[in-house]
């Protein structure tokens, strides 16, 4: 399945200015495929190293920094002759190995020559524990799952992503009943790859449920390996409300609710670990709407979300007919998995940093807020048919934004005030 990503990793390559790569991503989106797919198609060989379980080659980044050294080390691990212009080196799980992290700093100051990727699953949470990152030598890219518009090339939807891409309004108009149909599938199947690859042999949602729960049951495993005894109860706290708290009208995460009396300082740690892991998203509430909106940010109002709406599906034992038919639960529902594919949809296809904003007497919410220059834009996201915008448009009124966005299932418009833009076409509208 091609990924959008892979673009950027071709970039990366031809840059005259490349330092080596940190490829970020939770567990299973796919980041070791990406890379091994990308030396395919772009070098002569790779020289692939995973230090998980593999304590030869951890041990060849604890003795130094001798970039000559290490690369006599991995010629004799791997049998490939590491060239210039001609070898991807890759470094996975590269949270077992942190000096090796260490070492991306002497390959750009000592071999720019050698084109070097790492990634690990755990390794947003690694750098938390003392490990010296190279900032400054390195570059980063986040890998998530597959977008819709990833999603409807891998389905074999080529012409209807070549629809987004080309853009035209009345075209994707008369393919509106199509579009919907493949959003609902999305909705059920999500964008993890292997979830996405059973969807596509095999047409079962049976089959991806299973998928799906067999990853949140291995993301919960990893649980008990990695967290320490004394923060795993809140994570597990954390991550079993998250659904509930999506379920509510207002989405901001309560931690009261998660338990009695507790306050968002206390589960911090828990939340940044499950953040720094890729496996939640979080959305915080800024002060005012103003940009630089990160110096806005109220740290600890904010809403969470999964990294992936088929998961949030599947944890929630959503039954699928209810989302492809559209019945009563789905209905009662609908508002956080919209929201939830909304929000990942923006991250994925448009690496945009999120927010939320209320309003000081907290009569109305905006959903995200977005930045593009010096213009903060609010976007709503409608679940339901009914476009009325009471929240938007007290919005508008107050703070007369450049631009104002209104997410629907309806087809694309512009009004005087609002852009209404169809669920299905982020990708191109936005």
């Amino acid at each position: 399945m091609e990924r959008e990503l892979m673009k950027k990793l071709m970039a990366w390559k031809d840059s005259p200015r490349r330092k080596p790569l940190i490829l970020k991503g939770a567990r299973q989106v796919g980041k070791t495929w990406l890379m091994q797919q990308f030396g395919k198609r772009c070098y002569k060989q790779t020289a692939y190293v995973n230090f998980d379980n593999n304590p030869a080659m951890q041990q060849v980044f604890r003795q130094d920094f001798d970039i000559n050294r290490i690369l006599l080390a991995i010629n004799a691990w791997t049998g490939v002759r590491v060239l210039p212009k001609e070898t991807l080196l890759i470094f996975d799980e590269v949270q077992e190995a942190p000096l090796a992290i260490s070492a991306l700093k002497y390959f750009y100051e000592n071999a720019p020559e050698y084109s070097v990727i790492a990634a690990g699953s755990l390794l947003g949470t690694a750098l938390h524990k003392g490990i010296s990152y190279p900032v400054g030598k390195v570059s980063t890219v986040q890998l998530h799952p597959l977008s819709f518009y990833e999603f409807l090339n891998a389905i074999g939807e080529e012409g209807l992503a070549e629809l987004l891409d080309n853009g035209d309004e009345l075209t994707l108009k008369a393919f509106h009943d199509r579009f919907v149909t493949a959003l609902k599938n999305y909705y059920v199947v999500g964008g993890m790859p292997e979830a996405v690859d059973v969807f596509v042999k095999t047409r079962d949602f049976a089959e991806v449920r299973q998928v799906q729960k067999a990853l949140l049951d291995l993301y919960e495993a990893d649980f008990g390996k990695h967290i320490p005894d004394v923060d795993l109860p809140r994570v597990r706290l954390i991550w079993n409300a998250i659904p509930s708290q999506l379920a509510k009208d207002n989405r901001k995460f309560f931690f009261g609710q998660v338990k009695k009396g507790a306050r968002a300082s206390e589960f911090e740690k828990a939340t940044k670990w499950l953040v720094d892991c890729g496996l939640i998203i979080r959305v915080h509430r800024i002060a005012k709407p103003a940009v630089p909106m990160a110096a806005n940010v109220e740290q600890n109002a904010y809403k969470l979300f999964f990294v992936d709406v088929g998961l949030l599906g599947a944890v929630s034992e959503l039954d699928v007919r209810s989302i492809i038919e559209g019945n009563r639960l789905f209905v009662e529902y609908k508002g956080a998995l919209t929201e939830q594919y909304v929000c990942q949809e923006l991250q994925a296809d448009k690496a945009s940093h999120l927010y939320y904003f209320t309003s000081e007497n907290g009569h109305y919410e905006i959903d995200f807020m977005i930045q593009q220059g010096n213009d903060v834009i609010p976007v709503e996201v409608k679940a339901e048919q009914n476009l009325r915008s009471k929240s938007l448009r007290a919005y508008f009124d107050k703070y007369h934004p450049h631009k104002t966005i209104r997410l629907s299932i309806q087809d694309y418009r512009k009004q005087d005030w609002v852009e209404n833009i169809p669920l299905f076409a982020i990708h191109t509208f936005m």
